[in-house]
């Protein structure tokens, strides 16, 4: 099959793009709690998408404005073999021109406040002009 061309998409394949559906039906609890943060434009007026395939990943979730990936990691992740799988992907992630922030489950359900933080000011040093004023938080 073909890959979806848009640009969002990063050319992925329809098996991405399949699996990406399965994954925004069986999110985590941190997943839920951050996207209950960042949907529907909550946070500064910002589209965020969840579970959103890119080339032959699927990212947490992903801001096509800020080119911003957001990555919720488990305890899994700091498995040296996990954190290598990792490093690969965030190096390909970047060479899209993508920038990746990461934060632990404990950081989101525990710390949400600084988590919030984080990308609104990564946002803001990107120079995004979206309004405050849509900002819920």
């Amino acid at each position: 099959m073909k890959p979806i061309e848009r640009p969002f998409y990063y050319n992925a394949g329809p098996e991405i793009l399949k699996r990406a559906v399965d994954l925004r039906n069986n999110m985590t609890a941190p997943e839920k709690a951050l996207w209950e943060i960042l949907g529907k434009k909550k946070l500064m007026g910002v589209t965020f998408r969840r579970q959103h395939p890119i080339a032959k990943f699927i990212v947490d979730f992903y801001c096509h404005e800020a080119l911003l990936v957001i990555e919720v990691d488990g305890d899994i992740h700091n498995s040296l073999a996990v954190s290598e799988r990792d490093e690969g992907r965030e190096h390909e992630l970047k060479k899209l021109g993508l920038d990746i922030l990461r934060f632990s489950n404990n950081d989101v359900l525990k710390n949400r406040d600084s988590v919030v933080k984080s990308i609104q000011n990564f946002i803001r040093e990107k120079g995004m002009s979206f309004s405050l004023e849509k900002d819920k938080r």
